[in-house]
C-alpha cells in the first residue's frame, strides 16, 4: 500500500475520531469552561495587587521614619557618651548625614572611587581654573 492511499484512508477516520472526542465527549466545553474560570480569577486578583502596592509604599515610608529616628537616637547617645560639657555644649553631629555604605574589608581596588561620597555632594568647584590667568599660562 502506498503512502498516499494510506493517507486517504486514515484521514477521514482521524477527523471523525477528533470530532467525536471534541463534541460528543465534551472536551471542547471543558476547555472553554477552564478558560472562563482562568480569566475570571485573573480579574479578581488585580485590585489586591494595587492595594499591596499602596501598602508597600506605606511600609517603606514607615521604615524610613524608623531609620531616621534610630539615627537621631544614636547621635544623642554618642553625644551623651562623650559628654556635652567637654565641647561646651556644641553638637558635634549637627548637619551630618550617615554614610551610604561603610568601609569594606576587601581589596582596595574593588570599590568604586566615588562610593563613599553622597550622591548630593557638590564636590570641588573648579570653575576658577579656566579664568583669564589660565589662558596666559597655556
Amino acid at each position: 500500500m502506498k503512502k498516499s492511499e494510506l493517507k486517504k484512508m486514515l484521514k477521514p477516520l482521524i477527523k471523525e475520531c477528533i470530532r467525536e472526542v471534541v463534541f460528543e465527549e465534551g472536551a471542547l466545553s471543558g476547555l472553554i469552561s477552564e478558560v472562563v474560570k482562568g480569566t475570571s480569577s485573573l480579574s479578581l486578583q488585580q485590585p489586591p495587587i494595587q492595594e499591596s502596592k499602596k501598602e508597600l509604599i506605606v511600609e517603606q515610608q514607615e521604615r524610613e521614619e524608623r531609620l531616621k529616628a534610630k539615627i537621631k537616637e544614636t547621635k544623642k547617645k554618642m553625644l551623651d557618651a562623650i559628654g556635652n560639657e567637654n565641647y561646651n555644649g556644641v553638637n558635634l553631629f549637627e548637619g551630618t548625614q550617615p554614610l551610604r555604605k561603610g568601609g569594606s574589608s576587601g581589596p582596595p581596588g574593588a570599590a568604586s572611587p566615588l562610593e563613599s561620597y553622597a550622591p548630593n555632594d557638590a564636590g570641588v568647584d573648579i570653575s576658577s581654573i579656566f579664568s583669564s590667568r589660565w589662558k596666559n599660562l597655556v
